[in-house]
């Protein structure tokens, strides 16, 4: 789905180094450059709103998020000339993301068609985009270019074809499953008034610390509850709601209980993250919206040991990008907290089970009317 030169078209050893590239290219330091970038996306984006409306909060953090990902990870080529014909691209690519095209990736059926089509031309605009880049000595500051600054340990630089199977598996992570993060976050946070007061003070607190007001690095990391609320969405309604490991060499596991079993090499295990992320004796009361669970004095899922928390994955599998996608969630969401009452008008979404990475079904929608903090 993302080209051959990426993620598990390629052998162990390579697709390691990839993930070094994606993990140097998102690490604290990086993170603090998107955050003006995100925020001018977010305001510009959000200040074509009327004073009062309805809208599918859905469609709107696609829309936007889609934004941010052009400019962070693709750059100003993207951005400012194809953005539309990206798009158009990429929701291909994300519509042969299904249980179907999951156990048969490759049936000529319509939506598989269109996928492979669509990454194709993708890695086309992209391979084009490197070269120039490459020809004319020109160096910007996103995503895009530090993965074609980047080096295997031998010294071979990256090539086109790895680049941008990279950043399209970046843009799809960044993107596509913040999207439903957000979505979700907004179910949960307009259906329960407590939480959404305590959100609402935790911004008009950052305003008066933070000199006039301003969203930056600083203010975004004391947004614990905010965090908290994402945090506890995503938990309760998991994008990836089952992981697939295979066990290169046997081992045994025991259970609470001291029961014990034997895992033979070979095998692949799957982990129920929408399962395991309720289980009682970690977490208390974990059919209840309760963002404070991960708050300090509580964090039941460190409580609980190691791997409580597998939304973003574990181990060498754990999602890269787990900081990057808090980062522009929290933009997004302390934007509209602070400039707009928000309310629920459609009933809170059920899962869609019809979709490979699940996400709410239907629209949600929003009625919104502009204020000031």
């Amino acid at each position: 789905m993302f080209g051959k030169g990426h993620g598990y078209a390629v052998d162990q050893a390579t697709r390691a180094e990839q993930s070094r590239f994606v993990m140097d290219s998102l690490r604290p330091a990086q993170l603090r450059s998107h955050v003006d970038p995100m925020l001018r996306e977010v305001e510009e984006y959000f200040a074509k709103w009327g004073d009062e409306g309805v809208v599918d909060l859905k469609h709107e953090f696609t829309q936007v998020l889609m934004l941010i990902a052009s400019r962070c990870l693709l750059g100003s080529e993207v951005r400012d000339k194809i953005f539309g014909e990206f798009y158009a691209l990429f929701a291909d690519i994300e519509g042969g993301v299904n249980p179907v095209s999951f156990m048969f990736p490759y049936i000529p059926v319509p939506v598989n068609n269109r996928r492979d089509r669509a990454q194709a031309k993708l890695a086309e605009i992209l391979c084009a985009i490197v070269r120039s880049r490459k020809s004319c000595n020109r160096v910007e500051d996103d995503m895009l270019q530090r993965l074609i600054d980047s080096r295997y340990r031998d010294g071979r630089p990256t090539a086109e074809g790895e680049v941008s199977g990279m950043i399209i598996g970046l843009l799809f992570a960044g993107k596509h499953t913040s999207a439903i993060a957000s979505s979700w976050t907004g179910a949960c946070l307009l259906t329960h008034p407590n939480s959404l007061r305590a959100a609402l003070e935790e911004q008009k607190q950052a305003m008066r610390k933070y000199k006039d007001g301003k969203v930056d690095w600083n203010a975004l990391s004391d947004m614990e509850i905010l965090h908290c609320c994402i945090k506890e969405a995503g938990w309760m309604y998991p994008a990836a709601p089952l992981l697939l490991r295979k066990a290169l060499q046997s081992f045994i596991v025991q259970t609470k209980e001291g029961n014990e079993y034997d895992i033979p090499a070979g095998d692949t295990l799957a982990h129920p993250v929408m399962l395991t992320s309720k289980l009682s004796h970690v977490y208390k009361d974990p059919e209840v919206f309760d963002p404070d669970r991960f708050r300090f004095g509580r964090e039941e899922d460190k409580v609980g040991g190691k791997h409580s928390y597998t939304v973003f994955g574990g181990g060498r599998h754990a999602c890269a990008g787990e900081a990057y996608g808090f980062m522009q969630i929290k933009i997004i969401w302390s934007h509209l907290l602070r400039n707009f009452e928000l309310k629920l008008i459609s009933s809170f979404p059920k899962k869609d089970w019809s979709k490979f990475v699940v996400e709410p079904k239907g629209k949600i929608m929003v009625s919104y009317k502009r204020c000031r903090m």
